[in-house]
């Protein structure tokens, strides 16, 4: 199977600007898409041969989830079952005969930190959500969580431990993400790969310098990381400040 997860920064945006090409030469089993920006109906977008299921915030233009999938799932849940952090269409969870997916756009502890205490109550409940489902089957996580969990992901990480997205509180959750039964499936594959991230500022110039950071994953149940193929991120493709991820998984 092949799985690709995309913030395209505005989906209205990023398809005049080559999304259509990238997802008809991908040819994904399933595609998630973070950051769409829209509420459903303001686009044409079905694509043939997918299913699309929507996940909007209540505020418009704002955040938003979509998965397209060639194979229709047994349920489809939207959120995390907690009203407090199911306004802004963050989450989508597609179930299937042997796990599920779940689709995230983690939110944004902003700049000054506004948002962290919020964000640390976000995250122990999402964490929570995806131990209940891995309980019953196992779970491929995937989105833009909002952390480079280590220095090697990101670009000059001493000067960023006050940055949002590197805080130690940020980076600690994820390591209590990993430790209680999930894989980062690139640094399963790549532990010491160097200079490779998946989002750039559109300030500076950072993608032309690659300043960026290593913000978005395929995260997978431990019991199923021999299953594991590739995890690849698409540095070539341009149209949004992140670039897609892909993972390549056996899951016949």
């Amino acid at each position: 199977m092949k799985l690709i997860s995309w913030n395209v920064n505005g989906l209205r945006a990023v398809i005049t600007k080559g999304f259509n090409d990238f997802f008809n030469q991908i040819d994904a089993d399933i595609f998630c898409i973070q950051e769409t920006k829209l509420q459903e109906g303001q686009i044409d977008f079905e694509p043939q041969g997918y299913k699309v299921y929507w996940n909007s915030a209540i505020k418009k233009g704002y955040s938003g989830t979509a998965v397209l999938t060639k194979t229709e799932p047994i349920n489809v849940n939207y959120g995390i079952n907690i009203e407090e952090h199911d306004q802004e269409g963050r989450v989508i969870t597609l179930e299937y005969e042997k796990f599920y997916l779940v689709n995230c756009y983690t939110p944004n502890s902003k700049r000054e930190l506004e948002r962290l205490d919020y964000r640390m109550n976000w995250e122990n409940d999402f964490r929570e959500y995806l131990k209940e489902l891995d309980k019953k089957k196992p779970v491929i996580l995937c989105g833009d969580l909002n952390v480079a969990h280590k220095e090697i992901d990101l670009k000059n990480p001493s000067s960023k431990h006050h940055n949002a997205g590197f805080t130690d509180e940020e980076r600690e959750k994820m390591t209590e993400l990993l430790d209680s039964g999930f894989i980062d499936s690139f640094r399963y594959m790549y532990p010491d790969k160097e200079g490779i991230y998946s989002w750039w500022s559109y300030m500076f110039h950072a993608r032309e310098k690659n300043a960026g950071w290593r913000i978005d994953y395929f995260i997978v149940s431990e019991k199923l990381k021999e299953k594991i193929q590739d995890s690849i991120i698409h540095t070539e493709v341009f149209g949004s400040d992140h670039c897609p991820v892909e993972l390549d998984i056996d899951l016949l």
